[in-house]
Order: C-alpha cells, then structure tokens, then sequence
C-alpha cells in the first residue's frame, strides 16, 4: 500500500527527519543548545541527502518559544534576543551584510484571519528605512540599513500569485535578499504557536494550510530568502491521531505505576509530565484499542484521514489563546529582525 502521502504533513526540519527516522544519517548535523531558557535546535541537511528525506537542502533553526510566559516583558525581550542572534546566523551563512545590503521584507498571510495574519502583523511592526535613503540619504544614521516591507495579501483577494508580487517588487526596486515571514504547519499539537524557524531554504507561500503557491527561494528569485516561520493552525487528523498517542502513553505510565486509568475518579486531573513517556507492549495496545492499536502510524492517519476528510471534519483548529499568541510572536519576531537588520537597535539606542 502507498502511505507516503498519509504522512503527517510538517514544515518544521526536526520533525520531518524524526518522522523519517533519519537522525542517525551521518551527513546531517543535529545539535541542540540553549540561550537563556530558550531551547534552539539546529539542522544542517547537505544536497547528498535531501532530496533523500524530501527536505530542500539548507539550514534549519528551530526556536522553542515555550518558555514565554503571557505578556512577561523580560521574556520576550529574552525570546527576541535569541531569535535575532539565529537569522544573524542564517543571513552570515549566506554572505550577507544588512549595512552595507538592501532588504526587503514580505510578510505572507490573510490579516483578515488571526492565525494567518502573523506576517503582515510583523510587516506592521518592523522599522522600513527605504525612503529614508531615496529622500534624505545624509540625513540617515550609522547603523541604519535600507529596508523595505511588503504584506502581498493572498491570491484568493488579490488574484495576483504571491511569487509575482514579490519578484516584481524585486526588480523594480533591485533588492539583495529577502526575508519572509509566514505561518507553517507541524505534526505536534504542542509545537503550535510554539516554534519559530527560521531557515535559508525558502518557502511556499499557503504552505502551513496545505495551499503551496510558487516558493520563494534563491532558485526561483535569483538572490537569497530567508523563512521565518511559525506553526499556527493544526488539523483534526492531527489533533485525534496525537490524542490516541497520548492515551498509550498514559496507560503505560498508569500501568507501570501499578495504577489503573479508571481506579478513581478525579474532578481535576493533575498534569501529568508525558515528554519522556513510552508507548505500551504490544500486547497491551491490543487490549487498549484493539487492531487499531496495531496500525502503524501512516495506517492510522490513513483511516483517520478516511473518516473525517469526506464529511468535512477535518477542520484547521487553533488555539484559544490565538490572539494572544499572535501578539506576543509579532512583538518577537519583528523585534528580533529590527535587532538584526539595524545595529543602531541592537546595540538599545532605538527601541
């Protein structure tokens, strides 16, 4: 049977590659370090493997913002600041000086839907200087680099493709390098809105809804893109198939504590910690879910997939918290770009 395309579909590097069991391939670099409480992973995937495991070749970063708490100031601050210092290290990868470069900025997504407006929000938020060097370029400070931002909208109100938006505002005004900001989607109800990656490989506009547009990468363009990206919407094939995850776990956690799901009733069920939680023998996910239980993971999506997709139920889902989320990743990622991109910000004479 073809399962390839029952996979769960995820545009975060680290998940591709654990979904493709591919961590022990020698050629990729996987290393994990932390800047304050901020966990950041980095993934290097070279050409000889990437069309392999169907990544673009290229360097990921992924930033786990989970650490923030809602509104603390010092943690986004703290959140920022580790952002910026990963797209300063993506833009050095690709030779690229902000000082001495011109930029343009595109924020992808519809402002008229919360969990997809997080790119024109940044677009909002971030410092454009572009006039500045046509009008008064004497005028301009040191530390000051020639940016411009765009928020292209989407073709279902434009009627204009993302790609031809950009690559005409490209040629028009003769930029360097790109930096796009976006909404993605990830296999893990727990990574959403909670993740930011940021990567030299480009991206497909529509890509966190299953919508790809024509990607905007340094292959289509001509000059370097670099993604930031957030997943901030999940399916209900996701959101059932990571529930019955969960549960396996759970009994085998209660199992191994000699303790029975069932053995008494609780009004407020306590937290319970499931990061390194093991899945049940075999046997005993018979028992839990019958043959179900016995699918592997591509064969349940498969049947999940059968079942909800046809009578409309697999609904994109976000969380309650949304707008608040949105607010707290647009403060962060436009802080964190305006850091990078101008030194007169990053070193706190603006801010």
């Amino acid at each position: 049977m073809e399962l390839d395309k029952f996979r769960i579909r995820t545009d975060l590097a680290f998940e591709a590659l654990d979904l493709e069991k591919a961590e022990g391939v020698p050629e990729i670099i996987n290393d994990e370090f932390e800047h304050d409480k901020f966990i950041i992973k980095r993934t290097i995937i070279p050409e000889s493997v990437g069309e392999k495991l169907g990544r673009k070749p290229g360097i990921y970063f992924c930033l786990d913002t989970t650490a923030i708490k809602t509104h603390d100031h010092d943690d986004l601050v703290k959140c920022e600041e580790a952002l910026s210092l990963i797209i300063k290290e993506v833009l050095k990868a690709e030779n690229i000086n902000p000082s001495r470069q011109k930029g343009l900025l595109v924020g992808l997504g519809n402002i008229n839907v919360t969990p997809d407006a997080l790119g024109p929000l940044v677009m909002d938020n971030v410092i454009v200087t572009r006039h500045m060097f046509i009008l008064n370029p004497e005028e301009v400070s040191e530390g000051i680099s020639e940016i411009s931002a765009i928020a292209p909208g989407v073709m279902g109100t434009t009627g204009i493709e993302t790609y031809d938006i950009t690559e005409a505002i490209i040629n028009k005004i003769e930029v360097d390098y790109v930096i796009v900001v976006d909404a993605l989607a990830a296999k893990a109800v727990s990574r959403v809105n909670k993740t930011i990656q940021v990567t030299n490989t480009g991206i497909s506009p529509g890509s966190g809804v299953g919508n790809s547009r024509k990607e905007l990468s340094k292959e289509m363009i001509g000059i370097p893109v670099i993604a930031i990206g957030v997943p901030t919407v999940v399916d209900a094939v996701t959101i059932a198939h990571d529930t019955i995850d969960l549960m396996l776990k759970y009994f085998n956690q209660k199992l191994n504590e000699k303790e029975t799901p069932g053995q008494k009733l609780v009004f407020a069920p306590e937290k319970i910690d499931m990061t390194n939680a093991q899945q049940p023998e075999e046997k005993y996910t018979k028992e839990f879910l019958g043959d179900f239980g016995l699918l592997i993971p591509e064969e349940k999506i498969q049947l999940l997939q059968e079942v909800l997709t046809p009578n409309g139920y697999n609904l994109m889902v976000t969380p309650k918290e949304i707008d608040i989320d949105i607010e707290n990743l647009t403060r962060v990622i436009s802080g964190a770009i305006d850091r990078t991109l101008h030194t007169i910000v990053d070193n706190g004479i603006v801010s």
